[in-house]
């Protein structure tokens, strides 16, 4: 067993000189299980160099991704939910807010921003995953609805980003009247004959696919993502049949005609000018 002995003598290294690897300096790819440098994975839009999937990333990535040199004015940056409701569940709706600002870095599961995307003006609302999973709730309704207020203003296209669960059960009535309230500023929009492209990433689901997420004079989507109003779970034990192989990705649901195109990440700035441009 001598491999496990030290045969060299004199080898000694203080315990203040050892290293260890940082933490997040490598990223392991969920799909594929291949390992690569996180600064590789940024640069390539936060996709895996070995099999594409695309990674979940929030407005600040699609925000730097997207804005030509990432610069950008926020509207609404410190607009926050109230409590109209006094929800309770395993903690006080304000609690849980708090909370959920103190963890994300974020007021709420959607910010707007407005720059230049390839020299042309541009108007972007995007959700935060990580805010209560994306839910619905009525900041995210009037920060999209200022939002379309703001490129009807400013005669600029709107462009928005969805990843969300649905609709915020915390505030029930009042987050499902933000389908509607979108849904008219978006026909505002339209009156005012400027474009509105619709991003559907993983996963845009419930009442946000159910409203503005499927208005878009374009509706396009990242690769692999999960769209649907209902999970595919509920789907199979409502019916009571198996669902068909990839049932709710963008691949499936392009197929079925409920999709324009399916678009890389790495691709979409390019492919978005382009798009912008023809509609001029």
């Amino acid at each position: 067993m001598s491999w496990f002995k030290r045969t060299e003598k004199g080898i000694n290294t203080p315990t203040e000189l050892k290293r260890e690897t940082p933490d997040g300096l490598w990223y392991k790819c969920p799909e594929c299980k291949n390992v690569m440098h996180t600064r590789e994975h940024k640069q390539n839009a936060y996709t895996c160099i070995h099999c594409n999937y695309h990674d979940k990333i929030g407005s600040e990535a699609y925000f730097s991704l997207l804005f030509d040199e990432g610069d950008f004015t926020e509207l609404d940056k410190d607009m926050i939910s109230g409590d109209p409701l006094k929800f309770v569940d395993t903690k006080a709706y304000p609690d849980r807010i708090k909370s959920t600002v103190e963890k994300s870095g974020l007021k709420d599961a959607c910010r707007t921003a407005y720059g230049k995307m390839n020299g042309q003006d541009i108007t972007i609302s995007c959700m935060d995953f990580g805010f209560i999973g994306g839910s619905m709730g009525s900041v995210v309704g009037e920060k999209i609805a200022r939002g379309i207020d703001h490129a009807i203003k400013t005669k600029t296209p709107f462009l928005m980003i969805s990843k969300s669960g649905g609709a915020r059960m915390m505030e029930a009535g009042f987050s499902l009247m933000q389908m509607a309230k979108t849904s008219a500023k978006l026909a505002l929009l339209e009156e005012a004959k400027l474009p509105y492209i619709s991003l559907l990433t993983d996963p845009t689901t419930g009442g946000v696919t159910a409203s503005y997420a499927m208005l878009g004079d374009f509706n396009i989507a990242e690769p692999g993502s999960l769209i649907g109003f209902a999970g595919p779970r509920i789907i199979k034990e409502t019916i009571g049949k198996d669902l068909p192989k990839g049932f709710q990705t963008a691949e499936f649901v392009l197929e079925h005609g409920f999709l324009d195109f399916i678009v890389d990440r790495k691709d979409l700035k390019d492919k978005l000018a382009s798009l912008l441009a023809i509609l001029k």
